[in-house]
């Protein structure tokens, strides 16, 4: 999945240089080559999406002043060390300063594509976290992951940036796979709180004693959950399955808080019983506390032309991951797609891409026919009751087919009006009616 990993390799002697990239190469990597530490520092930054393979000795910053060098720019960059026989303390001494690994010459070149093969892995996934935890603290970047034009999203985004911005505690409610859990760290990141503290934990992930410890403590290693939050926000999921003894506790620790609170707490419904409400579950007195503030997700069946746009743009992606085409949409699988129930919600059409592209990829099966797999397993048709007149059907569809086919063409009005068979003037017009403008998709 995604592009090749990238390997810098820094050695002054040019055959080395040479031999090594080659064989990287071979091997599916794709790498860059410096004659000197000081040229490499030049091209490589913090955030380099890959490792480095660099000589110990070398003339002008040997490699152990451009280890120290790299580590103290990112000490997560793995670094491999390429060692001449008898300097085995030299990379002893490197690994304590934070190299990664080291090859001592004449090295096999299989031994080499191993370690880098694990290096870079181990690369890919402290960038892949570094970029969720920026994305989690970012509130620009939050409010774009909640995608939709409907009414129900356009209400909702309004409600997360003025909420975020009070002090009062929220209570989040909705189905399951609504995006709760995104919903709360957007609020954490649009108000005065972000760059604060935000904890997580599950009421429904531990027995009753292991819960009390986390929250309260004492911790037998690091500090409880109310104090790890303390000045920024502490999030409940699945707040219905909080015990009752711990209710109490949680009550005082806000009733001691006082107004404003010092520590918000974001509390979401699990929906853990589904024949009784989140009120029923908690006593009054910490419902009401909680409950200040209270926003309710909407489930995906009533976010009507939101269902396309959600499909095409999670059925990119994929097919950007896997390398492969993304699914077409008929006619027919654009109104199944709007009638369906959905009961799991945005995660169940997230599933549904992914699967989509996949089978797209084979060359087999159709959406229609994963659709109704997903719906025998929750209902005998795959038609939900909330039926929607035919217009609104015609004008999802044709807002998905003009989306689509603009993204395909890069924005070419001159191609899209070829391939759709419609003059300049009908497309500006439908363009205007959806919303779609020319300058995203160049």
């Amino acid at each position: 999945m995604g592009h090749a990993a990238k390997i810098a390799i820094v050695d002054d002697e040019q055959d080395m240089r040479q031999s090594i990239s080659q064989w990287l190469a071979l091997s599916g990597y794709e790498t860059e080559t410096y004659s000197s530490a000081e040229d490499a520092l030049k091209g490589l930054g913090s955030d380099f999406p890959g490792i480095v393979i660099s000589d110990i000795k070398m003339p002008g910053m040997d490699g152990m002043a451009f280890l120290k060098r790299l580590m103290g720019m990112d000490s997560s960059l793995p670094v491999i060390m390429i060692t001449g026989h008898g300097d085995v303390p030299m990379a002893v001494e490197a690994m304590r300063m934070g190299a990664y690994d080291f090859l001592e010459k004449p090295f096999n070149p299989d031994r080499m594509s191993d370690l880098a093969k694990r290096a870079s892995n181990a690369r890919r996934l402290t960038l892949d976290n570094r970029a969720l935890r920026k994305e989690l603290s970012d509130g620009t970047v939050l409010m774009r992951k909640l995608i939709g034009s409907s009414p129900a999203m356009e209400r909702l985004r309004e409600d997360i940036l003025d909420l975020g911005q009070a002090d009062g505690h929220v209570l989040i409610d909705g189905e399951t796979g609504t995006g709760k859990t995104l919903v709360a760290h957007a609020l954490h990141a649009v108000g005065p709180r972000q760059g604060k503290t935000f904890s997580l934990i599950s009421c429904a992930s531990l027995a009753e004693d292991a819960l009390e410890e986390r929250l309260f403590g004492p911790c037998a290693d690091g500090l409880p959950l109310v104090e790890e939050a303390r000045g920024g926000t502490l999030v409940l999921e699945d707040i219905d399955a909080l015990p009752h003894a711990l209710q109490a506790r949680l009550l005082t620790f806000i009733n001691d808080q006082g107004a404003p609170a010092e520590t918000r707490i974001i509390a979401i419904a699990g929906g853990a019983d589904p024949s009784k409400t989140c009120e029923e579950h908690l006593r009054s007195d910490l419902y009401f506390r909680l409950a200040a503030m209270r926003l309710a997700l909407p489930p995906l069946r009533q976010r009507g032309e939101d269902i396309l746009s959600l499909f095409t743009h999670f059925a990119e992606q994929f097919s950007d991951d896997y390398g492969s085409e993304a699914p077409t949409v008929t006619a027919q699988e654009a109104a199944q797609l709007l009638q369906a129930p959905w009961p799991g919600n945005v995660r169940q059409l997230i599933n549904l891409a992914e699967r989509a592209v996949l089978q797209q990829r084979r060359g087999t099966g159709s959406i229609a026919s994963l659709l109704m797999a997903d719906t025998e397993e929750t209902t005998l048709h795959a038609v939900s009751t909330e039926g929607k007149p035919l217009k609104e059907y015609v004008e999802a569809f044709e807002r998905m087919l003009i989306d689509n086919t603009m993204r395909r063409h890069r924005g070419s009005i001159a191609s899209v009006m070829e391939e759709l068979s419609l003059p300049r003037r009908t497309l500006n017009e439908k363009m205007a009616k959806y919303g779609l403008s020319r300058s995203n998709y160049l």
